[in-house]
């Protein structure tokens, strides 16, 4: 019977991490670079900095002292102050209130400081996007996620409520793994446990669900060589309390992704599929593996503050 590989240890981790860190904040300027307004397209650039900007705010309480957040700060603040960025978020009219809406849970010093970011959120809670109406179960979810960290009134169901009616709850054994998809099932679980802040408030039974489902996930994603999916769903195994350098599914993600890294820290593509050509120019290496590269600094910067209070003496958290 043969052995199975052992799994990352902690410095292991702490490597992956810093890597991608740092290329994250030396890289994220260029997003809101003149060079990056004139090249990238506009939506994917405006999710861009809304995912820079919830990896900003995870990371702040975390690990704020890390001196690699310098980058992701100066770029996040300097795009909240920016009079022009609002217009960008209604680009896309199916986004935009969304988009609006998250713009103004995201800011930095929180919502209730002064910036554009006021009368964007203002726009976005003006009609019926705090209601159940027309909504998916995942967007009733995520738009309660985010009113609450605008600090705004919303008629949507409890978190518990919504898990119940979710994809992911629904999903029986009879049914094919392949049919649950990933980004739902993930993010899911962040808005349940703030990005791994919080106890997702899940019951025994369907806490034990999301798990299996979440460990499966994450062995196919491993087994897919899916970068970007593995990193999403070992910070999920983490939101449901599960620790990814132990389980096999998540210890395999993370040795992946680490035998994946560039020497730069960059993740260098959202699978081994589409990894960034050997000739890439800086631009497209930049396109091919920001997204990747953000979910594993999110990912490991709240894996290891967990790691890093759960060791700390009782008196020191």
């Amino acid at each position: 019977m043969g052995t199975r590989p052992a799994g990352p240890d902690l410095a292991a981790v702490t490597s992956l991490s810093a890597g991608a860190r740092r290329w994250i904040g030396l890289h994220c300027g260029y997003l809101d670079a003149p060079s990056g307004r004139a090249e990238l397209p506009v939506t994917p650039r405006v999710k861009a900095l809304l995912q820079l900007a919830l990896l900003h705010r995870a990371w702040t309480r975390a690990d704020p002292a890390d001196p690699d957040l310098a980058g992701v700060a100066a770029t996040v603040e300097q795009v909240w102050r920016s009079p022009d960025h609002p217009r960008l978020l209604t680009a896309e009219p199916r986004y935009a209130r969304q988009f609006q809406l998250m713009y103004g849970a995201l800011a930095p010093g929180g919502p209730a400081t002064d910036g554009p970011h006021r009368a964007a959120l203002a726009e976005a809670v003006a009609g019926d996007l705090l209601t159940p109406r027309r909504k998916s179960p995942y967007l009733q979810l995520e738009t309660r996620y985010y009113a609450e960290l605008a600090g705004v009134p919303h008629r949507l169901a409890d978190y518990p409520e919504l898990y119940r009616i979710s994809r992911l709850a629904a999903h029986t054994e009879a049914r094919p793994l392949a049919e649950l998809d990933v980004c739902n099932v993930t993010h899911t679980v962040f808005h349940l446990a703030d990005f791994g802040f919080r106890d997702p408030g899940l019951g025994a039974a369907d806490l034990a669900h999301a798990r299996d489902r979440v460990q499966r996930l994450t062995g196919e994603c491993v087994r897919g060589g899916a970068w970007d999916l593995t990193g999403k769903l070992l910070l999920a195994q983490h939101c449901l309390g599960l620790d990814p350098l132990s389980t096999p599914s998540g210890a395999a993600g993370l040795r992946m992704l680490a035998e994946v890294q560039s020497p730069d820290g960059a993740v260098p593509g959202r699978s081994a599929g589409d990894r960034a050509a050997a000739g890439a120019n800086a631009v497209e290496f930049f396109r091919a593996s920001y997204q990747s590269t953000l979910v594993v600094a999110l990912a490991t910067v709240v894996l290891l503050h967990r790691r890093s209070a759960a060791a700390a003496p009782a008196g020191a958290r």
